[in-house]
């Protein structure tokens, strides 16, 4: 697997942040980001469960610039438009 960096939290000190990756070859999104609290999943499980594989976790607002752009990377590297 190869990974496309785009970004980390602009507002922390590179260290242990949110991170956003694009998968070169499926062109997927890959997100580190943090765990949610307890009150985010319960929110979160009224829609439905969370498998084991399978996380919820936040992002911060202020990455909306960086998701944006690691989802048009995503969409051009995609076959399905």
């Amino acid at each position: 697997m190869a990974l496309l960096f785009l970004g980390k939290d602009p507002n922390t000190n590179g260290d242990n942040c949110p991170t956003v990756w694009v998968d070169e070859r499926s062109a997927d999104l890959v997100v580190q980001g943090w765990k949610a609290d307890e009150n985010t999943e319960t929110e979160c499980l009224t829609v439905g469960h969370i498998p084991d594989s399978e996380a919820v976790i936040r992002i911060p607002a202020r990455m909306v610039p960086l998701i944006r752009k690691a989802c048009d990377e995503a969409e051009q590297r995609s076959t399905v438009q």
